[in-house]
């Protein structure tokens, strides 16, 4: 309901924003803020542990986290910080949804095609070289079972090569209220998101290990499926 009315206020500001703040397009993302804060206020409460260990907004980190469902996105914006994700490039042609990514500066990404992985590394480097936070699930997918899957280093180069903080988040709950492939339901639960402490090394391997371990640690707390 609420999504047609943002998605054309986002339409009018899109001339201003492309011309004054092309890069972090920040009035859009406060306008996805509000979408998707108000989309989940009604549906589930959301809980963050951990707030301190949240940079300042207009400090550039590469946000990392597991993925477990569809609501995963929504729940983040809790955060209330500004940041660009990647995602699928079929999704920017969903209606509405799809086409607010793209106002938005969002990332796209073809999972199986070399090109597209080397543009989004790339698109994602230049972000952060204009300021604005990249957002990235490591694992590359959902999991079917909400179990957590290795880490791929992408997130963790891009991270490496631009000395900026990576910033690794455990999101608990949102797979036991939206199952992966059955997004037409949604059970009743909370959401927790725990920010861990910023880590930052010029090795992509060391920060892909401890964002790793930090989440699964935290995951194994409540009682989650990690592969080791």
């Amino acid at each position: 309901m609420i999504a047609v009315p943002l998605f054309h206020v986002m339409l009018y500001m899109s001339p201003f924003v492309l011309m004054f703040d092309k890069f972090k397009r920040t009035a859009m993302h406060a306008v996805n803020d509000i979408w998707a804060n108000l989309t989940t206020l009604f549906f589930y409460p959301i809980e963050i542990k951990g707030k301190e260990n949240l940079p300042p907004k207009d400090t550039p980190v590469v946000y990392v986290a597991n993925h477990q469902s569809y609501l995963d996105i929504f729940s983040l914006f809790a955060l209330h910080r500004p940041f660009k994700f990647v995602s699928k490039t079929d999704i920017f042609y969903i209606p509405i949804v799809g086409w607010s990514m793209f106002l938005t500066g969002h990332v796209g990404l073809k999972r199986t095609d070399r090109r597209s992985q080397m543009a989004c590394l790339q698109d994602c480097r230049a972000l952060i070289k204009e300021g604005a936070s990249v957002l990235f699930f490591p694992e590359g997918t959902r999991s079917d079972t909400a179990e957590m899957t290795s880490f791929k280093k992408g997130a963790f180069s891009i991270a490496a090569k631009d000395n900026v903080p990576v910033v690794p988040i455990t999101i608990v709950g949102t797979g036991q209220l939206m199952q992966n492939g059955n997004e037409g339901r949604l059970r009743t639960g909370k959401v927790t998101l725990v920010i861990h402490p910023t880590i930052q090394s010029k090795s992509a391997d060391e920060l892909c290990q401890q964002s790793e371990k930090l989440i699964k640690d935290e995951l194994l707390k409540y009682d989650y499926l990690v592969k080791v």
